[in-house]
């Protein structure tokens, strides 16, 4: 009991020692978070301005809050000189062994201030300063909280408009909802409840920007986080969302549970789960799409709500897929405006073709009509002939000119004889085909040789004239002479 109460006796005693500045800074510090020793930092610097502003700035102070008691101490500094150039700098040895008996030239004197005699600027300095460092604190501690909160989903008030954005009281400060980030068909009235997504935090003059988003995806994302407790325990994982926001999204499951279907713990008994997300989100509407390493299927899933009949990997490489729909769900698998195809080739990453059965037929007997001309080019081919290979799956020439009569006598029509006629004519065109694909190859390299002449011939220096002389008697002059 005595050391309880000793104890809170000493307790008291320090309590009673520590002066209200003290008192003061601890608060702050446990109510801003601005610690205590930045604060008597800037008292400090508050203090020697203080007396600069009192006795002019050509001077050298130095002050010190006890961070105990929190009482203030300062000092004039001048250097010990023999001779003054500088009074508000130096001091003559003599006059400084008056306060100190064993000081030298060139040490340095420390003359205490009466603190009292400009407590009171120094106060009202150290007042506004620290009521700026609690701003700034504030404005910091709210942009690295809200820094932190990038693609979390908050809930606010509209407070007012500006221009077309809206500003949103969302608790702690507001944030802004530009036009650029709302669903272009919603509209909202002030005092009306929104939830939006935090996509950036800017630093500003008068504090943290917030900016808010509804058309991105990670809004869709975060309503079914709410929504579907197995998307919030894990057990059911988005993997991609795209969005075309206020027509169309698309959102690919997985289950982490083989015993939980992804797609249906989104839509929930009846829609129950599904119907809150659409309604918040203005009627827009969503396609869920169970995920699958599989592209052929992972592809026809996304082009949900048309029924795919084929899917054809053309190239993995280049990803891309040709479709082949109905001639009734052609339409529904583009979209309005191409919205359900490009969604589905951006959650895919494939580029995707779609096609319809009349489409692909018209395609494959214009292709089959080209080989029979082409094949009917041939020595030996006619309209049957011709037929009867096409048949047999053989639409290349060059495969023709590499077979031999055996293999064509075994097709129904086609004779020993025939089968040669076609063989040469196929070597034969070939032939053709490569020479014409060379000679634009030698019209290329003979220009270009052509090319290099002409430039050599201009870069050689002209000859000079030879100095002209007699000229050389031609044989008609020779005998003209002989007849004279």
């Amino acid at each position: 009991m005595r050391y309880t109460l000793n104890a809170r006796m000493n307790g008291e005693r320090k309590m009673s020692e520590k002066s209200e500045l003290i008192l003061a800074l601890e608060q702050i510090e446990k109510d801003k978070g601005i610690k205590r020793e930045d604060i008597l930092h800037v008292i400090e610097n508050a203090l020697v301005s203080a007396y600069k502003k009192h006795v002019g700035k050509n001077v050298n102070v130095e002050a010190q809050v006890d961070p105990e008691t929190g009482s203030m101490k300062a000092v004039v500094v001048k250097k010990v000189v023999d001779e003054i150039a500088n009074p508000g700098l130096e001091i003559k040895l003599d006059e400084a062994k008056r306060a100190d008996s064993q000081i030298k030239t060139g040490d340095d004197l420390k003359i205490p201030l009466d603190t009292q005699d400009f407590a009171r600027i120094a106060a009202q300095t150290a007042k506004q300063v620290i009521m700026q460092k609690i701003k700034e604190s504030e404005r910091e501690s709210l942009f690295d909280e809200y820094q932190k909160k990038i693609g979390v989903m908050v809930s606010g008030v509209v407070w007012r408009f500006a221009n077309r954005n809206l500003i949103v009281d969302i608790g702690k400060t507001e944030a802004i909802l530009p036009i650029s980030e709302q669903i272009f068909r919603e509209r909202f009235n002030l005092g009306q409840h929104i939830r939006a997504v935090i996509v950036r935090v800017e630093k500003s003059p008068r504090g943290p920007a917030i900016i808010l988003s509804r058309s991105h995806p990670d809004v869709v994302k975060r309503l079914f986080e709410v929504e579907v407790p197995e998307i919030y325990e894990k057990i059911v994982e988005i993997v991609n969302v795209v969005r075309e926001a206020g027509m169309r999204t698309k959102v690919a499951v997985i289950s982490r549970n083989p015993k939980v279907d992804p797609v249906g713990a989104c839509v929930g008994v009846k829609g129950a789960r599904v119907k809150p997300i659409i309604e918040e989100l203005q009627g827009e509407r969503i396609d869920l799409i169970p995920f699958t390493n599989d592209p052929a299927k992972y592809i026809a899933s996304a082009l949900s709500p048309a029924k795919v009949i084929a899917v054809s990997l053309l190239s993995e490489n280049e990803k891309k897929a040709e479709v082949l729909v109905g001639d009734d769900m052609l339409s529904l698998a583009i979209g309005k405006n191409g919205h359900n195809v490009r969604l589905a080739a951006r959650l895919t990453g494939w580029h995707i073709d779609v096609k319809s059965e009349a489409q692909k037929k018209k395609e494959a007997s214009e292709k089959s009509a080209l080989t029979v001309q082409s094949l009917e080019k041939l020595e030996g081919i006619g309209p049957k002939t011709a037929d009867v290979l096409l048949k047999a799956g053989i639409r290349d020439i060059a495969k023709l000119a590499g077979m031999n009569v055996d293999d064509l006598t075994a097709f129904q029509g086609i004779g020993p004889k025939t089968a040669e006629k076609i063989i040469d004519s196929a070597a034969k065109h070939i032939r053709e085909r490569s020479k014409e694909a060379e000679e634009p190859a030698k019209e290329a390299a003979e220009t270009e040789t052509v090319g290099k002449k002409e430039e050599k011939a201009e870069a050689k220096p002209k000859n000079e004239e030879k100095p002209k002389g007699k000229k050389k008697e031609t044989k008609k002059e020779k005998n003209a002479d002989k007849e004279e």
